[in-house]
């Protein structure tokens, strides 16, 4: 693998899209291959494993990617987590929902809680730093200066502002403006506070939320 840590330290645009890109292609995998529904467990299961490493792989080169905790963060998280839930189903969705993802229904209870966990830890651990980075840090800033490293967290662009924003809501179809939303509150976080590590801490709590709130209503088309 030193080949690889090698390539992502000599390009930061590299070291901050390929987590994230490896994370899409998995999970449109997981999603379109036709697999077994038993199968698709399993996949995610890798997706997380895969996505845990890359997030150790580049930890050394992002130099943003560190966790950050603050009032802020736990108000927006929670905040999010209320709109994500609180909108959900006052709006034309882009992508029906469909049976979603209920480990119950394919696992005796021990395998099934052994998912749960997972998808749990891997949506609250694993996905913000891949996303955060990706957006926020990457993507936000590459749309003003393609020396996306010298402008300052802290600087507020309008248009990449709403259309980074707009690119995060699309990626969630079947609930694309409490993603709009969200990505707009992330970004806004992350310009407050002049660093990323809040907007991560915020997209944890939110996703924590969500999956303890899946738990306890059986929504599991959330998921």
């Amino acid at each position: 693998m030193f080949f690889l840590k090698k390539k992502f330290e000599n390009s930061p645009e590299l070291a901050r899209v390929v987590p994230f890109g490896v994370f899409v292609v998995l999970t449109y995998a997981q999603e379109k291959l036709g697999l077994g529904e038993d199968a698709k467990y399993g996949l995610y299961l890798v997706k997380t494993l895969v996505g845990a490493w890359l997030i150790l792989e580049v930890r050394p080169f992002v130099e943003e990617m560190r966790w950050k905790l603050s009032w802020e963060a736990v108000v927006v998280g929670v905040a999010i987590f209320a709109v994500w839930v609180g909108l959900d189903g006052h709006y034309p969705r882009l992508k029906e929902v469909e049976g979603g993802w209920n480990p119950h229904k394919e696992f005796g209870e021990g395998v099934a809680w052994f998912y749960v966990v997972v998808r749990i830890a891997g949506s609250s651990i694993v996905v913000p730093p891949i996303e955060e980075i990706f957006y926020r840090s990457f993507l936000y800033r590459y749309f003003v200066k393609t020396d996306f490293r010298a402008m300052p967290f802290n600087q507020y662009h309008g248009l990449s502002f709403f259309v980074t924003s707009i690119i995060f809501g699309l990626m969630h179809p079947d609930r694309w403006v409490a993603g709009i939303i969200c990505g707009l509150a992330f970004q806004w976080l992350v310009i407050h506070k002049n660093r990323l590590g809040d907007a991560m801490t915020a997209h944890a709590i939110t996703n924590f939320l969500l999956g303890l709130w899946i738990i306890w209503k059986g929504a599991w088309s959330f998921w």
